[in-house]
């Protein structure tokens, strides 16, 4: 038995069956040449033959009776043709269909009487390709986690086969465990042992937020006395901050790199800021069309790894959050551009020199009422302290494969909270970029036309800057 981290349980406290707290993504795979009509069914199988790795292997409870803090304990009885299915498109077979199938999927709660995790291996393309569809929750692995964990599936050798799934370890079904440092098994004395870690981590984020203290203390004064400064709870309310419903729907789309980046370069301004006006230049249109675009500029939180490159603990959540101006109200594109490229340099400036647990807690001033929005009942902490969350996640640069099938797409599926009706994130991999769009089904009609106005919006900051 492990105790979850202060961090991670909030995702676990925060869910509800109308509000799941996992996150996903949708992975496209060209065939390898030859392939015959049964690789799907077969990738499938091979899959069942594997061991999970560990962390795979652990499911949440509640210790002390239901009544105390969360620990994770390991499942001695994982059933893996529950984990791991075999799913088949209706006709025609076209994107339409899958992403109607993962919008499905992704709605549904995950077990908390089993490990928490799915993997759904889809046929049935048109086209012949194959589709994955991942999901797993949010306490167990944030996005930089879960991008390592697939990362690792893949191989830059088109002919290397008998690769291990992105949740397994090397061994097969059957074989020796092998050792890990990831045990869950802990000392008897449960209690002191449990309890005696939560301390701990309480202790040391408590240390870290006191050497920060002054610091983080003058960072927020001067938010403060900065009246351009985007702070918490300057958000408008807007059609995309309701109640949602569990339902989902999901859209993605695939956008070269080099248009992206030439933008960027020709207006001096970062790849990340040309996603985000991107984001921006869409919701002004949607909203325009349904007639609801607030006179005062939406505010997308942007969520930081927190993480060091050298850290290879690829578990748990270690994200800040960073706000942004997204210009919204503004007509010119570049004149967003200009408004987004300026608020993400100010807000990255004021949190530079903070400790990682200090930028971690003073994140949870704009996202704990968001994820925890649900267990109170007063509407003032449920106001939105941002309008939706825009994250981009550097996925592999080079072109990847597994067992000779070559990774097409890689479409994140990320989490709607309450109140938060609408999450992008965006994947880079192999020369373009991946979009994911995830909302509630309820809240945001007609997602898809989203898509469209993201290519419009990149077209015209093509226009604008001269990058055509």
């Amino acid at each position: 038995m492990r105790p979850v981290a202060v961090t991670d349980a909030i995702f676990l406290l925060g869910e509800s069956r109308g509000r799941p707290l996992h996150v996903g993504g949708l992975q496209l795979f060209e065939t390898p040449e030859g392939a015959g009509p049964d690789f799907v069914r077969e990738q499938h199988r091979a899959a069942l033959e594997y061991e999970p790795a560990p962390l795979f292997r652990q499911r949440p409870t509640r210790t002390l009776g239901g009544l105390g803090p969360w620990a994770w304990v390991e499942d001695d009885d994982l059933d893996i043709e529950y984990h791991v299915r075999h799913s088949a498109l209706p006709r025609p077979g076209q994107i339409r269909e899958l992403l109607t199938v993962v919008s499905r999927l992704h709605g549904t709660m995950l077990d908390r009487n089993r490990p928490l995790w799915e993997t759904h291996v889809i046929e049935g393309l048109a086209d012949g390709r194959l589709a994955v569809y991942n999901k797993v929750h949010h306490a167990l692995l944030d996005g930089t986690a879960a991008m390592r964990w697939l990362d690792r599936s893949l191989s830059t050798d088109p002919d290397e086969r008998d690769m291990p799934p992105s949740w397994a370890t090397s061994a097969r079904n059957g074989s020796a465990r092998q050792a890990s440092t990831e045990s869950l098994d802990q000392p008897s004395g449960l209690l002191t042992s449990f309890t005696g870690g939560v301390l701990d981590e309480v202790l040391v984020a408590g240390r870290a937020l006191t050497q920060a203290g002054g610091a983080a203390l003058q960072s927020i004064a001067k938010a403060l006395d900065d009246h351009t400064a985007t702070l918490p709870y300057q958000a408008p309310r807007s059609m995309l901050n309701q109640p949602i419903t569990a339902a989902r729907r999901f859209a993605a789309q695939s956008w070269d790199m080099d248009r992206i980046k030439q933008v960027s370069a020709a207006t001096g301004s970062t790849v990340n800021d040309v996603v985000l006006a991107m984001t921006s230049g869409a919701l002004r249109r949607y909203l325009l069309d349904h007639a609801a675009l607030p006179d005062r500029p939406l505010i997308a939180a942007v969520p930081v790894s927190l993480r060091d490159v050298s850290d290879e603990s690829s578990r748990g959540n270690a994200v800040g959050i960073v706000l942004c101006n997204l210009g919204t109200h503004l007509g010119d594109p570049m004149e967003r551009l200009e408004t987004i490229h300026r608020s993400m340099r100010d807000s990255k400036t004021r949190l530079s020199g903070l400790h990682p647990t200090a930028v971690l807690l003073l994140s949870v001033l704009s996202f704990g009422p968001v994820a925890l929005g649900p267990l109170f009942r007063f509407r003032a902490l449920r106001r939105p302290a941002f309008n939706l969350i825009v994250s981009n996640v550097p996925g592999p640069h080079d072109p990847r494969y597994f067992n000779g099938a070559r990774l097409d797409g890689l479409y994140p599926a990320s989490v709607p909270y309450d109140g938060q009706a609408l999450n992008v994130t965006v994947t880079s991999h192999a020369g373009q970029l991946d979009f994911g769009l995830t909302g509630c089904r309820r809240r945001v009609p007609s997602l898809q036309r989203l898509l469209d106005h993201l290519e419009d919006t990149l077209a015209e900051l093509e226009q604008a800057c001269g990058a055509v």
